[in-house]
C-alpha cells in the first residue's frame, strides 16, 4: 500500500539555492518511493532565531511505499550527506528536511508527529504546499489554501527560475 506523502526543505548555510536544487534532485531517487512534483523555491525570513541568513524553501510530494518512519530516516540520511548538524533549535542549517504529511496518518510519537506540528502555521511550508497541492486537506486544521490565508503577515517570495543562455 502506497501513501501521498509531502515533505519541506530548508536551507540557509552556504548555497541555500544550490542546496535545496541538489536536495530535490535526492528525492527523486529515493528508494520504496514515486517522486511526484516540486514546488518552486521560496526565500523567507528565519522563525525563531532572528540574526541569521533567510531560508529557502520548498516542498516535494512523494508516493510512498515504505512506512513513515522509514522514510523519516531516508530523510535524515539525506540531511546528513548535506552536512546537517543539529544544534539548537531554529539554527542556521545546511539543510532542513521536514516529513510534513503521510497520507492522513496521524501521530503524536516523541519522533514522528503527524502532521507536522507547526506546518498549519508556516507561510514558508504553506505556500509551496499549496503550489503543488492546492486542494489539499491536513488532517485536523483545513484546507491548504484556508490555512495560507491566515499567515498573510509572514514574508515570503518565490524566487524566479533563472534562464540558462
Amino acid at each position: 500500500m502506497s501513501s501521498r506523502c509531502f515533505v519541506a526543505l530548508g536551507a540557509n548555510l552556504g548555497d541555500p539555492v544550490a542546496t535545496v536544487s541538489k536536495a530535490i534532485e535526492a528525492l527523486r531517487e529515493l528508494p520504496e518511493t514515486q517522486f511526484m512534483a516540486a514546488s518552486s523555491l521560496y526565500r523567507t525570513a528565519p522563525v525563531g532565531l532572528k540574526h541569521q541568513p533567510d531560508f529557502i524553501n520548498a516542498v516535494v510530494e512523494l508516493v510512498a511505499v515504505a512506512p513513515a518512519p522509514t522514510l523519516l530516516e531516508m530523510l535524515f540520511a539525506i540531511e546528513a550527506r548535506f552536512g546537517r548538524r543539529r544544534s539548537v533549535r531554529n539554527a542556521p542549517r545546511t539543510l532542513d528536511l521536514d516529513l510534513l504529511l503521510y497520507g492522513s496518518q496521524t501521530s503524536d510519537d516523541p519522533q514522528l508527529t503527524l502532521p507536522h506540528p507547526r506546518l498549519h502555521e508556516r507561510a514558508f511550508v504553506l505556500a509551496p504546499l499549496a503550489e503543488i497541492a492546492p486542494r489539499l486537506v491536513i488532517p485536523g486544521r483545513g484546507p491548504v489554501t484556508d490555512l495560507l490565508l491566515h499567515c498573510r503577515d509572514q514574508l515570503i517570495e518565490k524566487l524566479v527560475p533563472q534562464s540558462v543562455g
